[in-house]
């Protein structure tokens, strides 16, 4: 029996994640130093624990809304007031979902009808491309460049538009080159999506990972995006609640209602365990956020330095955890040189191909590990290095 010709077509051409399948081999060896997978290595805070606990000890284990929690949509209301400096009903206009993942899904099969094109700049996050194809859009890539430290601008969105544009994905801090993008430029391309009459989907799941002082400014708080803007955000990186899957979405309750109604027959409601620990998150975890982005800093610091010193350019992020090293002057492309330095000195990064074509002569590197092993790491590539150049 051929099961394959049983796939549906726009499922069989989606090829498997370039992060995952790299980590597969991964896998299969013994004392590797990761700077791979791009998930917190802080535990999740105790008292954010405790609540969890707390949770099922009361038996809080049935169905919540639909929507989620009515308390856990008023403190992610508040936050994202405090925060984004957006205003949303919590009634209305904020939906609880199983990570930002799900909230992009939901996003794209609300508004998609065969054959709008989906906007979104690279290299970008692994799943972006595939989840349009999935909700049966067509995927344009908007490439941006390591002399412009990989900032979307607005001249290069606007070449891709077409008549069939319908959406762009945005996503700052962007993984995977912790790339930012300043209020200026936000402008100009919050006036094409006016005058293009765009959807953005926000992901800004990076969101309190900035240093320098550089901030975080979101399209929806720009004048005239609110109502032409979903925001997509969660607890995985800056509370380091990676397992429990809560992620959410603050759009016009229009926009949420669509969502909802795909979310209500596929998932129902994210795990009420999991929305009773992002109370507490919200309500007491700032601290936690600031203790862990200082440590990040000091990280990213080193990490940019080490790599820059032994000849491998790489510009500083001002978000996220990731740096994205220009590999070049090793004379390898981005795979090869990844799995050799994999095989050869047990040190995993990503190659910059798995986040679109023009990764190509990069990888990515997470600093989401201790100081410790980055340091074993960079001495680790420094040697690989040296012997490639030999």
């Amino acid at each position: 029996m051929n099961l394959k010709k049983h796939i549906a077509g726009h499922v069989r051409g989606i090829p498997r994640s370039g992060i995952r399948d790299f980590f597969e081999v991964v896998q299969t060896m013994s004392d590797v130093i990761s700077l791979g997978i791009g998930e917190p290595d802080f535990d999740t805070p105790w008292h954010i624990r405790e609540a969890a606990i707390y949770s099922l000890e009361k038996g809080r284990t049935g169905y919540t809304s639909n929507l989620g929690l009515p308390k856990l949509r008023s403190a992610i209301a508040e936050y994202v007031a405090k925060f984004f400096k957006v205003g949303y009903d919590a009634q209305t206009e904020v939906l609880v979902t199983v990570g930002v993942s799900e909230a992009i899904d939901l996003a794209l099969r609300a508004l998609l009808n065969p054959g709008d094109e989906v906007l979104y700049h690279e290299p970008c996050y692994v799943s972006y491309s595939p989840s349009i194809v999935l909700a049966h859009g067509v995927p344009v890539a908007v490439p941006t460049r390591e002399e412009e430290s990989f900032r979307l601008t607005a001249a290069a969105l606007e070449e891709k538009l077409t008549d069939a544009s319908k959406i762009l994905v945005l996503n700052f801090p962007t993984n995977p080159t912790g790339a930012t993008q300043s209020r200026a430029e936000l402008e100009k391309i919050a006036a094409l999506c006016v005058r293009h009459d765009l959807i953005v989907l926000s992901d800004e799941i990076y969101s309190e990972l900035t240093y320098d002082g550089a901030g975080h400014v979101s399209i929806a708080s720009l004048p005239g995006m609110r109502e032409r803007t979903i925001l997509l955000h969660g607890f995985s990186k800056a509370f380091a609640m990676t397992g429990f899957r809560i992620g959410y979405a603050c759009a016009p309750a229009i926009l949420t209602e669509a969502m909802m109604k795909i979310h209500q027959y596929s998932i129902l409601c994210a795990q009420t365990t999991a929305q009773d620990a992002a109370i507490e998150a919200l309500e007491s975890g700032a601290d936690d956020i600031v203790s862990m982005r200082r440590e990040y800093e000091t990280r990213r610091n080193f990490i940019v330095g080490s790599l820059n010193e032994m000849g491998f350019k790489c510009f500083k992020p001002l978000g996220a955890f990731y740096v994205f090293p220009n590999i070049g002057s090793a004379g390898l492309p981005s795979r090869e040189f990844s799995l050799r330095l994999l095989h050869e000195k047990k040190v995993a990064v990503v190659p910059g191909t798995a986040f679109g074509p023009g990764g190509e002569g990069f990888v990515r590197c997470s600093y989401a590990t201790s100081l410790d092993k980055i340091k074993i790491a960079m001495n680790r590539i420094r040697e690989f290095r040296e012997e490639v150049l030999k």
